[in-house]
């Protein structure tokens, strides 16, 4: 990852905001892992070749790409979700996030994740993050990211173009959605620990940053804090 944006984070203003949850609003870093190696172990996987792989994909789709003999992916998926749901120690927001948010507009951003909603309810409550009006989640598409249906979705909800809307996104394959839907694309990086190359800005978290809401949409500004 580059930590220098080669254009400004805030080159334009926006219609919408559409983020990404899990590394992006919040940080579900250890509870997910948790669930995830005791997957891997059962199923023979190399947990720490595996665990990066799992990141900002619906369950259902990580496990489909394994093909694993004698398991079946959605109820493999199920068992998962539900043991997420039960493990939300150690879920936080990340750092400024929370107060970023109290500054948009209420009917202006969305939260797109590959989470199942009762998964996505539980860490947000977790986080002390309040839902938004709008949510997409696993189960609102048939193609996960990187398909870009889910922004697009959430861009149709809150009734605008993908092109007028700014995705906040923390792995490749969510980056690869944003762009495939037409967004423009801000990169968080506070929970990378294996950074990715990135043609998009990048910030480390909310801390430093506003929103500004004016007649032509949503501007960030401010500087992010180190």
């Amino acid at each position: 990852m580059t930590d220098a944006p080669s254009r400004p984070l805030a080159a334009r203003s926006y219609r919408a905001f559409l983020f990404d949850m899990d590394g992006t609003l919040i940080n579900s870093i250890a509870a997910a892992e948790r669930v995830w190696s005791r997957f891997a172990e059962r199923n023979g996987l190399d947990v720490q070749a595996f665990l990066p792989t799992m990141h900002g994909k619906r369950g259902i789709d990580t496990i489909s790409e394994l093909n694993l003999p004698g398991v079946d992916p959605a109820a493999e998926a199920a068992r998962i979700t539900q043991e997420e749901i039960e493990d939300t120690q150690g879920v936080v927001p990340i750092p400024g996030a929370i107060d970023f948010l109290k500054g948009l507009p209420a009917d202006r951003w969305a939260i797109v994740t590959s989470s199942p909603r009762a998964l996505a309810f539980a860490r947000l409550k977790a986080a002390g993050v309040t839902p938004p009006l709008t949510l997409v989640t696993a189960e609102d598409v048939t193609q996960g990211k990187p398909a870009p249906d889910c922004y697009r979705l959430g861009a149709e909800r809150l009734g605008v173009a993908p092109a007028d809307c700014l995705v906040f996104e923390d792995v490749p394959a969510g980056v690869l959605a944003g762009e495939r839907a037409g967004s423009d694309v801000v990169v968080i990086t506070a929970t990378h620990d294996h950074p990715f190359e990135t043609s998009h800005p990048a910030i480390p978290g909310y801390v430093g940053l506003s929103v500004e809401v004016g007649a032509d949409g949503l501007r960030i500004v401010g500087q992010p804090a180190d």
